[in-house]
This record gives C-alpha cells, sequence and structure tokens, in this order.
C-alpha cells in the first residue's frame, strides 16, 4: 500500500492526503474538519459522485438503491452494517437513483438494488441483488487494495 492515501472529503470534497499508518484514526478533512470515516455509508449525489470516486485512494463500494425498492430497503442494514467492518480499507457511498440520474445513467444501473465497485474511478465488479452480511463481505474483499 502507498505511503499516504488520497481521500475525497464527502462533506466538503477536500482532497486530503493521509498517511497510510493514519488511516485508522479516524482522519478529519483538513478543510472542513469532518470526520473522513465515520463508520457508516454515505448519500452521493450526482454533484459530488466524480470527486468521491477519483479522488479517493481506497475502494469504493456504492449502493444504487429507490426507496420504493423492496430489496434495497432490506439491504441497507446490511450495507450500513458492512461499513462498520470495511471502513476505512473502503468508502462506502448510497447513490438514490431516482434522486440522481445522471450518476445512475452513468453507472448504466438497469436494476437495483445495484453494488458497484470502483478503484481510481474505475469499475472493477458489480453485482445485482440484495445479499447477506457474509455474502456481501465476501464479495467487498475481493476489491481490497
Amino acid at each position: 500500500m502507498a505511503e499516504a492515501l488520497h481521500i475525497a472529503c464527502p462533506e466538503c470534497g477536500t482532497v486530503n492526503r493521509i498517511p497510510t499508518a493514519r488511516l485508522s484514526e479516524s482522519p478529519k478533512c483538513g478543510q472542513c474538519h469532518a470526520p473522513l470515516f465515520n463508520a457508516s455509508p454515505r448519500a452521493v449525489h450526482d454533484a459530488n459522485f466524480q470527486t468521491l470516486i477519483q479522488h479517493t485512494d481506497v475502494p469504493v463500494i456504492v449502493d444504487c438503491w429507490a426507496e420504493w425498492c423492496g430489496p434495497c430497503k432490506m439491504f441497507a442494514p446490511v450495507f450500513e452494517q458492512a461499513a462498520k467492518t470495511l471502513e476505512p480499507d473502503f468508502r462506502l457511498l448510497k447513490l438514490d437513483t431516482d434522486a440522481n440520474p445522471q450518476t445512475a445513467a452513468s453507472l448504466n444501473i438497469r436494476s437495483i438494488p445495484t453494488l458497484v465497485a470502483l478503484h481510481n474511478g474505475r469499475e472493477v465488479g458489480r453485482t445485482s441483488g440484495a445479499m447477506p452480511l457474509a455474502g456481501f463481505l465476501q464479495w467487498a474483499r475481493q476489491f481490497a487494495s
């Protein structure tokens, strides 16, 4: 792993340079002082999606969902629990596909829930459908840096 990682702040978008050895010490944004990781998925929007995926050196997993989707609602607690286990080695984001059609289209989302794994701004994996926590963690960890 690199000596330092670039992590985009999910609150203000500032790109922070964090020494790899300090990643697990709850780093904060140098600009807005918000925690860079909070053991919880962060909502992503059309306006901040590209910044968060292109300027974050850890793998990013995006849960593409919609409010009306039953399987999405069933998977939400699993994704929330996974964040507690996977962060800060991963960034977990939630994309409401109805509220953010531009990003959903750019990701070619055809069904929900869909999970998209990205690394350095490029898609490295995708799966559709809800899954149990153990299955999701196993799927996600294959994309570890």
